[in-house]
């Protein structure tokens, strides 16, 4: 759960910090006050869009630090993420979190101790939150929606489906693709292939090696200064070892070292360093002998041999007209015939090659339109038991005689995307299936099955997008949820029954709400109020626990706005009293 929430610099708010409870926390103020803006500040700490306006021009960066402690296998998952970014939990296990935000647009953010991309906290703000608002409520209105929040509800088993019709209509979709590419472009791609041929014929003739020009010009190099380097060679040698044209007095530097090493093993008896020098002067005598063999070796290879010059000569024109057409050297050419070969593969128009392409879209649409039946056969099992939680819901919520259904119908073949037929029927067809799903509401008997957005008035949609919330927190989810004003067109009993279902959803996630409803703000675990303060020559904001006499006082302003009335306070417990005692487990 989120244990603390600091915000600094953001909106009305100048400093403030909200101390965080699991259970419900309800968030309640003046309008005006600046309750937007500690969910603002929430969305900025998981990874929202940095909005510059709303940073006070005064200290000119607004900052957004919390708290997070987690369980279970959430915590590890979450914990192993951070530590692979490089960032680590405190020593208590919780995880600190933070957003900066400039006057200028610029953004940081820090997870663990480090500096992450902004992305790190989206990443583990989709793990451990979920915002719900009014927006969020017209988001719910689009079908692609409702088919995704049906999917969420359908469980592990539906996803692993849904993911395997999205990898085979990926797969599908790239043969259809490339079969059309290849007929409606056959003469353009045989073209292409005439001359990557020409190519390779002539690469493949004169079959360059890597590394061959470089080789072949230090060998043309040597054959041309052969007799020069025959003569420093031999000269060498002979200084070296000696040799039958040098004279015979004429001592080497093998028979000098033998000597000096010789002289002083005679004397080491005497002076011990004298014998470490002879040691060293074996060591070099080792080494001038292996030049001296490396000589005669290099002597015997060295072969000033025309013929073989003009070979080189000639070869190395040959790779020159390779390089002038094809690369700079060798190496890039050898590069350019292994592209040109695989490209040719992808431009093979050949009868053989589009039949056997033919073949494989035709399986693969099979596959496609098999897995795309098994999906459509979840989502409706998925729809059924959906609708009935939903409804069930809905009767708690003040709704007693509305019914949700959930259809789910097979998309009308003919459109931009592709066609197949799926469980008998033509449907267009696209990475998420062959249906649409759409939420309609049957507020009352006799009342006629409307779309959502046609069936629900404002207070309506807001009921059933809670009565939704609960049964996705059923099913997993987020453990911390937000609700922004979902409450809002939503008096009396149904202001009651979302209380209870709010706190009733507090038993196994940690919820905030942010409301101006004291039905629902009764309920709550703990119970923040944001203040405004207009005494000095700037308007701030800040947020303050309340309980008991002042809690009363807080709920009696939301129910009459008269804080200090004896007898809307005096209700207000009596609102307290009754939703303190239905929250009794």
């Amino acid at each position: 759960m989120l244990e603390e929430l600091r915000i600094t610099g953001l909106g009305v708010i100048e400093d403030t910090t909200l101390p965080l409870t699991g259970g419900m926390n309800v968030i309640t103020g003046e309008t005006g006050a600046g309750k937007t803006m500690v969910v603002t500040g929430l969305g900025l700490l998981f990874g929202g869009r940095a909005d510059a306006g709303r940073v006070r021009a005064q200290p000119g960066r607004a900052v957004v630090e919390g708290r997070l402690r987690l369980g279970g296998r959430l915590a590890d998952a979450v914990h192993a993420r951070i530590v692979d970014a490089g960032g680590e939990p405190d020593e208590d296990g919780s995880l600190l979190l933070s957003r900066t935000v400039t006057v200028e647009g610029r953004s940081r953010a820090h997870l663990g101790g480090r500096s992450m991309p902004v992305s790190m906290l989206g990443e583990v703000g989709e793990q451990v939150v979920a915002v719900h608002g009014q927006s969020d409520q017209l988001r719910l209105l689009r079908p692609a929606e409702q088919r995704a929040a049906l999917d969420r509800f359908a469980g592990p088993e539906h996803e692993k489906l849904l993911d395997a019709l999205r990898e085979a209509y990926g797969r599908w979709r790239h043969v259809v693709d490339d079969l059309a590419d290849r007929r409606r472009n056959a003469r353009a791609r045989n073209q292409e292939a005439d001359l990557l041929r020409l190519g390779l014929d002539e690469i493949t003739r004169v079959d360059p090696q890597p590394g061959e020009d470089d080789e072949l010009k230090a060998e043309a190099q040597r054959l041309e200064h052969a007799e020069g380097l025959r003569t420093a060679a031999q000269l060498a040698h002979q200084c070296v070892a000696g040799g039958a044209e040098a004279a015979d007095e004429t001592p080497d530097a093998t028979a000098l070292l033998g000597t000096a090493r010789r002289t002083l093993e005679a004397q080491a008896g005497t002076d011990p360093a004298l014998g470490e020098l002879a040691v060293r002067l074996e060591e070099a005598a080792t080494l001038v002998a292996d030049v001296s063999a490396e000589l005669s070796t290099y002597l015997a290879a060295l072969d000033a041999d025309p013929a073989r010059l003009q070979v080189i000569y000639e070869r190395r024109a040959a790779l020159r007209a390779l390089t002038r057409k094809y690369a700079d050297d060798v190496d890039g050419v050898i590069a350019w015939a292994e592209r040109a070969r695989t490209r040719l593969s992808d431009l093979d128009s050949s009868d053989d090659l589009l039949d056997e392409l033919d073949r494989e879209a035709t399986r693969l649409a099979g596959e496609v339109a098999e897995l795309a039946g098994r999906v459509s056969t979840s989502r409706r099992e998925a729809a059924t038991h959906f609708a009935e939680q939903v409804t069930v819901e809905l009767a708690g919520l003040a709704m007693p005689h509305a019914r949700i259904d959930v259809a789910v119908v097979s998309r009308p073949a003919g459109r931009a995307e592709p066609s197949l037929t799926v469980n008998g029927v033509d449907a267009g067809i696209g990475p998420d299936g062959a249906d649409e799903v759409e939420l309609r509401l049957l507020a009352h008997p006799g009342a006629p099955s409307l779309p959502l957005q046609r069936g629900a008035s404002g207070g309506e949609l807001s009921r059933v997008m809670l009565a939704i919330e609960v049964v996705f927190a059923g099913s997993g989810g987020p453990p911390t949820l937000v609700f922004d004003e979902v409450d809002a067109g939503v008096g009396g009993q149904a202001a009651v029954e979302i209380g209870r279902r709010l706190a009733r959803l507090a038993r196994s996630h940690q919820v905030l709400v942010v409301t101006h409803l004291p039905q629902v703000a009764a309920f709550a675990d703990r119970h923040l109020v944001v203040a405004k303060d207009t005494g000095g020559a700037v308007t701030t904001s800040g947020v303050r626990v309340v309980e008991d006499t002042e809690r009363a006082r807080e709920l009696a302003r939301m129910l009459a706005g008269l804080p200090d009335s004896d007898l809307g306070i005096a209700h207000a417990e009596e609102l307290l009293a009754v939703a303190a005692k239905e929250r009794r487990p």
